[in-house]
């Protein structure tokens, strides 16, 4: 099986091949700008040979491309532009009425620049270091530039292949964001899969783990929530003031925020893996539509429940999960935090919210409620697990 992730590389130019790779960028974009409104002011379908057909010398002569950038810049255009489609089908409210039938043109104002591998880009080694390093197109011919290597080792392993790449500049640095595509290992048969671990996902504890040898994990979320108060506070204070510069800083808070959160869904979820045996079974809770529950949630609170990273988490365990080979499944999350493990009774009287303690008012068994309902996925498992393994049978 295969799996393609996105590795960030920060990539280290020599001070005489910035401005170089900044006027690359610049020129990139503003073809990208060019050809998008070419296309809006034409009404031209979105395909690749006309519009290329269109635009391609106009790349070349007046923005002076090499070859391979100025068929990547179509590329580019079109797929935004249907990006910007699937938005408009998805969530029409968030368009306006007039602009929901038509054409939005997509904005470049990042310098930016996409790379085809072993055309734009590629990686060498250096002769006379031995260190690896990345050859990149620009205006004026190609640059070797070395690069960040630290927690890349996956990424560079034997068997790698690489896809189309993206340059960027910005905060001051240049990132090339890497397709990788990688072959994992198969994920096992029900048949073969030694250990379930239900994991329940929240606000008090960003993950609440239980496994088959009756191992209990908790991962607090109170460092997380009193730093995310304080993101909201300073947010809250800038907006008030409605002055270019604050509104540079709330972009700036913005970005060190999801970048934070982001480190921290990352290093959670590696700890959820690797702290299990191999051939394992997560069981997480089916989130989806979980923002459509906000009526039930009082207002002072649903900033805190809708916009926890609850899907990034989610994403991030499955591809470290199938890189080692365990497998990932969701599962109906009604009431997993009222049932009780040890005699089935579901009750909502079961669990108390405020004290976060679970207590069966039928055989009066009593833990924490976000460990119950990690009991309660790590036996939603064993059931999967069971079925399955009937059905391989019949």
């Amino acid at each position: 099986m295969e799996q393609t992730l996105t590795a960030k590389l920060h990539i280290l130019p020599a001070e005489s091949d910035m401005s170089l790779l900044i006027k690359t960028m610049k020129a990139y974009s503003l073809a990208c700008s060019y050809v998008a409104k070419y296309v809006s002011d034409h009404q031209m379908p979105l395909n690749q040979f006309k519009v290329q057909k269109e635009t391609y010398d106009t790349c070349r002569s007046v923005f002076t491309l090499p070859s391979q950038m100025a068929v990547s810049v179509t590329r580019t255009v079109i797929a935004s532009y249907k990006t910007i489609q699937t938005m408009q089908a998805e969530h029409p409210d968030r368009f306006r009425k007039s602009k929901r039938n038509a054409r939005i043109i997509p904005k470049f104002t990042t310098p930016q620049v996409s790379l085809v591998w072993n055309r734009d880009y590629s990686l060498v080694k250096d002769k006379v270091t031995g260190e690896m390093l990345f050859s990149v197109n620009t205006l004026n011919g190609r640059i070797k530039v070395s690069f960040y290597s630290n927690a890349m080792d996956w990424a560079f392993a034997p068997g790698s292949k690489f896809g189309t790449a993206k340059l960027v500049y910005k905060h001051g640095k240049f990132f090339l964001y890497v397709p990788v595509t990688k072959v994992v290992p198969d994920s096992p048969v029900p048949s073969a899969v030694k250990n379930v671990v239900g994991i329940d996902r929240g606000i008090r504890f960003l993950a609440s783990a239980y496994n088959s040898e009756g191992k209990t994990f908790l991962y607090s979320g109170r460092d997380v929530k009193r730093r995310r108060a304080h993101y909201k506070e300073v947010r809250a204070q800038l907006q008030k003031r409605r002055t270019p510069s604050s509104r540079r800083r709330l972009k700036a808070i913005g970005s060190r925020e999801n970048r934070w959160m982001d480190d921290v869904d990352h290093c959670l979820s590696k700890a959820l893996v690797e702290s299990q045996a191999d051939s394992t079974l997560f069981v997480l809770e089916d989130l989806t539509g979980i923002r459509g529950a906000t009526e039930r949630i009082k207002t002072k609170d649903r900033y805190i429940s809708v916009s926890w990273a609850y899907y990034d988490l989610e994403t991030k365990l499955m591809y470290k999960a199938a890189r080692k080979g365990d497998t990932v499944i969701k599962v109906d999350p009604r009431y997993t935090s009222q049932t009780c493990p040890k005699c089935g009774h579901v009750e909502k009287a079961n669990r108390d919210h405020f004290k976060h303690i679970f207590k069966c008012c039928n055989c009066g068994y009593t833990s924490n409620d976000d460990r119950i309902a990690a009991m309660n996925l790590h036996r939603m498992g064993i059931e999967y697990l069971t079925q399955a393994q009937s059905s391989d049978k019949d």
